[in-house]
């Protein structure tokens, strides 16, 4: 699969991610970070709307796993095209109690866990070769392979999720109590295995997540020599990774209670946030200082290890809006994560995200909406400028509707139809 794919491909791959994966189930009342108040709830789900969707999502799954992802991705793709698939697991269990979605998420979970080889440092890892981004930190020879933090955040996220479920469930924890513990260990396996890499920095804002320069000679099975550059090397990740690897910290905050996960969560989300510029439309009057929309970069430089030589880049990294509309969905998404655990983000943060989305973005039109780049530029060649920012729609009656009139449950990003039927059947907010 070419980088040039995946990148025209990634509005459609990641939205079934986006949508439910991207919001936390969060623990107790989601309240805001700067004043603690409760959130209001969303209303109730249209009872008719939700069995439909229940329907069509059920036919479209079973098709989808067919595929069997689960039993040769690597790497990367591991998040991509595995995970949503894993979510809608989740989701299924989440809606309905059925144990069949339990039964199902750990056929491929553990169809995944048992392709795992064990690396040079002892770690397990899903290691494929990714060109670009081992060009990107300096990793030597063509054919070596490499990790994908990633995507093993992505997999273990939904496992994770049942986890915290089972555990909390007596009559799932007798049956199934063993093998959601042997989950939470590999995942805290492989937050230790990234941290045993470098893959942390921390930084002025807070802290992120590097792509460390650990390449694997599949010939040797040994590290490239760039692997004791591993403490200094590498480049930061874009904005949308880092928020999908802190919502799986996040979830594990969530299931172990252990602070540093939260804790390291809550750096990103620092980062994240003084990242964020609020600004204008030029053709609108504004009064200064009353600046509506939120704006920010795709990527920006993390620290000295971005460059490759003094005041150059390192290979392939630009600063600046991305063309690739979907990238920003999962931003929201983290924000709202963050948000949902009292991290970092206000009320006000989540209403300046509604109007960019609503106000600024959405055509609006319910039926057939469309949406423009965060910035306002014309779109770029064949990829989706804007999209609506799901995590959204349970704050705002407006993106609901568009949401409601637009969703597609028999398509590849309505894999997550039980999470809305879920959320917003419930009528309030994740975790009540």
């Amino acid at each position: 699969m070419s980088r040039e794919w995946y990148r025209g491909a990634a509005c459609v791959l990641v939205l079934a991610w986006v949508l439910a994966s991207g919001v936390s189930i969060a623990q107790g009342q989601t309240k805001d970070a700067a004043t603690g108040a409760a959130v209001q709830p969303a209303a109730g789900m249209d009872p008719a709307l939700a069995a439909d969707w229940m329907r069509l999502w059920k036919q479209s799954i079973l098709n989808v796993s067919a595929r069997r992802y689960c039993d040769h991705e690597m790497g990367e793709q591991i998040g991509w095209l595995v995970s949503p698939v894993l979510n809608g697991f989740y989701d299924g269990y989440l809606a309905t109690g059925d144990r069949e979605w339990v039964d199902r998420l750990f056929d491929w979970g553990d169809s995944i866990v048992k392709r795992g080889v064990k690396e040079p440092d002892g770690y397990i890892g899903w290691p494929k070769s990714f060109p670009d981004e081992q060009r990107q930190t300096g990793v030597e020879g063509a054919d070596s392979i490499t990790d994908s933090e990633l995507g093993e955040a992505m997999f273990l996220r939904p496992m994770l999720l049942m986890a915290g479920e089972i555990l909390k469930t007596p009559a799932l924890k007798k049956e199934y109590g063993a093998k959601a513990e042997e989950y939470i260990r590999l995942s805290e396996q492989m937050f230790d295995k990234w941290n045993a890499r470098g893959a942390w920095r921390e930084t002025k804002e807070g802290g992120l997540w590097i792509e460390p320069p650990v390449g694997i000679n599949p010939h040797t099975g040994k590290f490239t020599p760039q692997y004791e550059e591993r403490m200094t090397g590498g480049v930061s990740h874009p904005a949308n990774k880092e928020n999908i690897i802190a919502g799986w910290l996040l979830a594990m905050y969530d299931v172990t209670h252990k602070p540093v996960y939260r804790e390291r969560a809550e750096k990103w989300f620092k980062v994240m946030k003084s990242r964020i510029r609020p600004w204008p439309v030029s053709k609108q009057p504004f009064v200064p200082g009353d600046q509506k929309y939120f704006v920010w970069n795709y990527w920006d430089v993390g620290g000295p290890w971005d460059y490759q030589a003094p005041g150059k880049l390192r290979y392939g990294q630009w600063v600046g809006v991305h063309p690739n509309g979907g990238y920003y969905g999962i931003d929201a998404s983290g924000i709202v994560t963050a948000y949902e655990h009292g991290l970092v983000f206000t009320k006000e943060d989540i209403a300046r995200l509604i109007a960019t989305n609503r106000d600024f973005m959405w055509n609006h039109q319910i039926k057939g909406a469309q949406f423009k780049r965060i910035d306002g530029e014309a779109p770029y060649k064949n990829l989706t400028p804007g999209v609506l920012w799901s995590a959204l729609v349970p704050y705002d009656a407006t993106l609901r509707k568009v949401f409601e009139a637009n969703y597609d449950p028999a398509d590849w990003g309505g894999l997550d139809a039980p999470y809305w039927v879920w959320r917003l059947g419930k009528g309030t907010q994740a975790g009540q």
